[in-house]
């Protein structure tokens, strides 16, 4: 095991957001993508009247990160939940409201490093990819299954590549001589498919695909939108969101509910602005904040991280 996998992107930072919102004794902080427990594991050092619930889809995570834990025995709880499940898990626990919600958006360390789980493009692995493996489709069945149309909508969509229909009607052509099952195959294909210029450009060119075939396979994004708004939503006053994404999609998504929830929305011309209208959250962040220079010299997975915050300021009225 790596030591890199262990440290924790941001945070510093991610704790001293939360921080004014969890100072109180018996202040309730989710971490709502657990993966090895780094995040959760510094939260309840940083505070220690604080009680954490964990989150994470991936039952080998959860192992993992509850050995690691087990020291803070009561304080912590961790659930096998996707995290859009986040209010069902609080009303089960009895917690109306909390006071913090972490989100680190990126694939857990552990999951990119494990060979076996066909994440990672740089090493040979069944193409599996699904974060819990004991539901949904695996990465291999999208590849062999979806209509071309669809698999170049989700390459462009999530993967942001542009090179999606070259891509396609490669891989559409090679899954009628033989399903694909493993990521070496997949990754040749896409060297072979894409022209000489494309392949000068960023990293391992298979990187695009695998990162559509993640997301599509996870259904990241449509989690996402749904998770974001119930974090808030589950926000007491005064209480604090921090969100890690890593990739344009996810930024523009989390930016956009923060956006709403920022604004002021009566119509215009009114000399007072009923309470109905006015802002429920409180932006911590200007934009999206970026990882420092020594940060990703440390830790070359905190690159593409972009942090932004949000504080709860009223309840929700009608």
């Amino acid at each position: 095991m790596s030591q890199s996998r262990h440290v924790p992107v941001m945070l510093q930072r991610c704790l001293d957001l939360l921080a004014p919102a969890l100072q109180e004794p018996g202040a309730v902080v989710v971490d709502c993508t657990l993966g090895l427990g780094g995040h959760s594991q510094a939260l309840l050092d940083r505070f220690p009247e604080a009680r954490l619930v964990a989150l994470d889809r991936d039952k080998e995570a959860l192992r993992l990160s509850g050995e690691r834990l087990a020291p803070y025995g009561e304080r912590a709880t961790l659930v096998h939940a996707v995290y859009d499940e986040l209010p069902d898990v609080l009303d089960r626990l009895g917690v109306p409201r909390v006071q913090g919600v972490l989100f680190d958006l990126g694939v857990s360390s552990m999951q990119l490093d494990e060979a076996d789980r066909g994440f990672a493009y740089a090493q040979d692995a069944p193409l599996d990819m699904r974060m819990d493996q004991t539901t949904g489709m695996s990465a291999a069945e999208v590849l062999n299954t979806y209509p071309p149309g669809e698999l170049v909508r989700i390459l462009r969509a999530y993967g942001e590549e542009k090179q999606a229909k070259r891509i396609v009607s490669a891989i559409v052509r090679e899954r009628e001589k033989e399903p694909f099952s493993n990521s070496a195959r997949l990754v040749e294909l896409i060297r072979a498919a894409l022209p000489q210029a494309a392949k000068r450009t960023g990293g391992n060119p298979a990187k695009r695909t695998f990162q559509a075939l993640r997301i599509e396979v996870n259904g990241e994004l449509s989690v996402l939108e749904r998770a974001i708004p119930a974090a808030v939503e589950a926000l007491a006053v005064g209480g604090r969101i921090a969100v890690l994404s890593y990739h344009s999609l996810e930024d523009r998504l989390v930016k956009q509910v923060f956006a709403a929830g920022a604004a002021n929305t009566a119509p215009p011309g009114l000399p007072v602005v009923p309470e109905r209208y006015a802002p429920r959250l409180k932006l911590l962040t200007r934009g999206a904040e970026l990882p420092t220079e020594e940060e990703i010299t440390e830790n070359r997975r905190a690159a593409p991280a972009r942090l932004r915050g949000a504080e709860r300021i009223r309840e929700s009225i009608g």
